[in-house]
């Protein structure tokens, strides 16, 4: 068994789009609109499905705005430099919401930015080995 995909409900498919992959720089793997069913879907991610997980953004026609609820925490990306990675989330446009540092009681470097939806993107740090 593997993770195949997380699902996130997106209020403007576009834009959400346009995050995961000008910001984060994801590709746009597939997309298809179900107008029987009143909704799109888009797949985001780093590599090819078949290999990698990704995400999907459900676009239900005609909702705008999602309450996100106490139960999701995050979507966690490993980055090689994280501070970098919060500059080049900055340059493109992007909401850096906890900048670069150490995770608090331990030494993990992390930092969090969120998607136009709200949901929050951690970036993680490689480790050195």
């Amino acid at each position: 068994m593997r993770i195949l995909h997380t699902m996130l409900r997106v209020g403007d498919l576009d834009k959400s789009i346009a995050f995961y992959t000008t910001v984060l720089g994801m590709q746009l793997l597939r997309r298809k609109d179900y107008p029987e069913g009143k909704f799109t879907l888009a797949f985001v991610g780093y590599g090819d499905e078949s290999e990698q997980a990704a995400l999907e953004l459900t676009y239900n026609w005609g909702v705008e705005k999602y309450e996100i609820g106490t139960g999701y925490g995050h979507v966690a990306l490993e980055v090689d430099d994280a501070y970098k990675a919060c500059e080049e989330v900055k340059s493109r446009g992007g909401k850096v919401t906890r900048e670069a540092g150490p995770m608090k009681h331990g030494t993990t470097v992390i930092a969090f930015v969120e998607d136009p939806d709200g949901y929050k993107i951690e970036l993680i740090q490689k480790k050195d080995k």
